[in-house]
């Protein structure tokens, strides 16, 4: 019988083993953060493709193109990726470089980062931001073939919601360079609707030649970054309640460096299948209304539907009927790959209708080596294939890793914004089959029940990670396996890698946190409000990204200023005896961030289980992309 059980385990992992995917080429990340008690904290990033036992030397030079360069370890740093130099002032400008040493060997590499004099906490990005205009969520993609990030930044001015009436203006997008460089604006024109559910961008290298694309929905008027106008420019679909109902609509692939526009096709699915111009009550049958609600529920993500290559993935509707469409952008074409229709004719796929969440999660649910979308309380297989339905309905959060490592595969911690005995559950992410369950129970007249879920390592005391709910009379946090471990809980919202350990922190707002699980409370790192930052979407309170762009393993997180003219990026400088991989190089914490922006923000996790009593994260099975060079 363990022969049986084994068995297919082995083929997925052998299968899993065999794909290499295809992976950005990064850089060593150098950051250097001036500390409190004085000195600066120097991390730099070990690759995926490194040899664990990968060594470095960190060298400083005083600012000056003449100046000789000091190094300041005795032996070569093998058992982190960071260094505490204790003689810096602050007061003075510096040039650090770290280079590995391979087996005993030093490689020159370009590895450096120009620490100013009087530096502040946190790196500063100035902006050219559009009068009127708000910096949002934003992504990361190396645009220009070097090796560093850069920031893709979504501007937005008056935005609604699908269930709000109002005009909105134009959607603004735009790409920076760590030192400020602005490369391109795009301006996705008035026939695209301004909100959280509507312009969902991709950031990606969706054809392995070493630069970034960006993908978007686009529609008449669109600006490209080189002023190229897409359609008609004299279109203009809004209705007298500021809904787009009519005209055509176009999926667009824009050239990371330059925001020049590369391919489009039109979006798949349309609003109606035969009218471009549909009446209310033809839309109404078609997704549930008439107005513009439903039927404009987008999200997106990328996916290595074939274990090697990325493909992009765009959808549109979750409450009622979902369709989700997937690209492949290669050799300078864009082609379809497949459909999934929840009402695809002959009700085969009607179980998996309204099952969308507000964020979605590309993983490798089942271990073949290629990933499946985890659509809400659902997962379409790599194939474009219905795998599993719970039938359990729509929900605002979703966490997908190895949450609890007792057991084989990763589980999906999921919410349901309803009122029922499912509010909250947890399930196998392969089969979908319900661990546990907690109910959800209406407190008055008014209500939709639960509206976020959060699952993080951050009780040692208990195996995986700590699930809890906000509202809906779901009270206290539970452990992997669905008991109650407390009566109260931190903030419900994202969480980060940011002090030494490898327990997660609580990020909320502009404040990072540390649970302090033996008292139930939390212990303050971060305040980001303190250096004039802002929170985004509201009571979202979300940064405008939180990702592993730069230095160590550890996340950094971005936010806006109060006077939306600038970035800040804040670091962690909190020493670490963990010597880990950058996330980046992890494949789904990778996607995570690309489906970060998409509606409701959701953490990123990673496809190991990376908390208390973890395993050497597993080393992946990447092939690095060639540099291409600048045009």
């Amino acid at each position: 019988m363990k022969r049986l059980i084994l068995l297919p385990l082995l083929l997925a992992a052998m299968s899993h083993a065999s794909a290499q995917r295809q992976m950005e080429r990064l850089d060593r990340g150098v950051i250097a953060i001036p500390e409190n008690n004085g000195g600066n904290f120097i991390s730099w990033r070990m690759l995926g493709t490194d040899d664990p036992a990968i060594g470095f030397n960190v060298y400083r030079a005083n600012a000056g193109k003449k100046a000789a360069l000091k190094k300041l370890n005795t032996t070569p740093i093998t058992n982190v990726t960071s260094f505490h130099d204790d003689k810096a002032e602050n007061s003075a400008a510096y040039t650090y470089v770290v280079k590995p040493v391979i087996r005993g060997k030093e490689v020159n590499e370009p590895n450096s980062f120009e620490r100013k004099a009087n530096a502040a906490a946190y790196l500063s990005i100035p902006l050219k931001t559009p009068l009127g205009y708000t910096p949002n969520d934003a992504s990361v993609g190396d645009l220009d073939g070097d090796g560093s990030y850069e920031i893709i930044l979504h501007q937005t001015g008056r935005a609604k919601d699908n269930s709000q009436a109002g005009i909105t203006d134009p959607p603004i997008f735009q790409a920076y360079k760590l030192d400020g460089t602005l490369l391109w604006t795009i301006n996705l024109g008035k026939n695209i609707r301004e909100g959280a559910h509507y312009t969902q961008f991709m950031v990606y290298d969706l054809d392995g030649d070493g630069r970034a694309e960006i993908a978007m929905k686009t529609a008449d008027g669109t600006i490209d970054g080189k002023g190229k106008v897409i359609g008609d420019s004299t279109k203009d679909y809004r209705n007298d309640k500021g809904y787009i109902l009519a005209g055509p609509e176009f999926m667009t692939i824009f050239d990371g460096l330059t925001g020049a526009e590369l391919a489009t096709t039109n979006y798949i699915p349309a609003r109606h299948p035969s009218s471009i111009n549909p009446t209310t009550d033809e839309l109404k049958a078609v997704w549930g209304d008439g107005y513009g609600n439903r039927m404009d529920r987008f999200l997106a993500c990328i996916a290595y539907l074939d274990g090697k290559q990325p493909s992009l993935v765009m959808t549109r509707g979750y409450y009622t009927r979902s369709v989700l469409s997937a690209w492949n952008w290669r050799n300078g074409k864009l082609t379809p790959v497949w459909t999934f229709d929840s009402d695809e004719p002959g009700d085969k796929n009607r179980a998996y209708r309204g099952q969308g969440n507000h964020n979605l999660t590309a993983a490798d649910v089942d271990g073949d080596g290629k990933d499946e979308i985890v659509f809400g309380a659902m997962v379409v297989d790599d194939n474009g294939k219905g795998l599993y339905s719970t039938g359990l309905g729509h929900g605002d959060a979703l966490h997908v890793s190895d949450l609890d490592p007792s057991r084989p595969g990763l589980e999906i911690f999921d919410i349901q914004e309803r009122f029922d005995d499912a509010g909250a559950h947890f399930r196998d992410a392969r089969t979908g089959e319900i661990l546990w369950k907690k109910p959800s129970m209406k407190a008055g007249e008014d209500g939709e029940g639960p509206g976020r879920g959060l699952a993080l390592d951050v009780d040692p005391r208990y195996p995986g990670y700590e699930c809890w709910v906000a509202g809906a009379g779901i009270t206290g946090m539970f452990d992997a396996k669905g008991n109650k471990i407390a009566d109260r809980t931190p903030a419900c919202n994202m969480g980060i890698f940011w002090d030494g350990d490898v327990l997660s922190e609580i990020l909320n707002g502009t404040n990072i946190d540390k649970w302090d699980y033996q008292n139930s409370r939390t212990q303050p790192l971060l305040d980001a409000a303190k250096f004039n930052c802002v929170r985004n979407n509201g009571t979202k309170a979300n940064p405008v990204l939180s990702a592993d762009i730069l230095g160590d393993w550890r996340e950094e997180v971005i936010y806006r200023t109060a006077d939306n003219n600038e970035l800040r990026i804040f670091s962690t400088t909190i020493p670490t005896d963990k010597k880990f991989y950058t996330l980046m190089h992890d494949p789904q914490y990778r996607l995570s961030i690309a489906w970060q922006n998409v509606a409701y923000n959701q953490p990123p996790h990673t496809g190991f289980h990376l908390g208390e009593g973890m395993q050497a994260p597993p080393k992946p099975s990447i092939i690095i992309n060639p540099t291409k060079s600048k045009k």
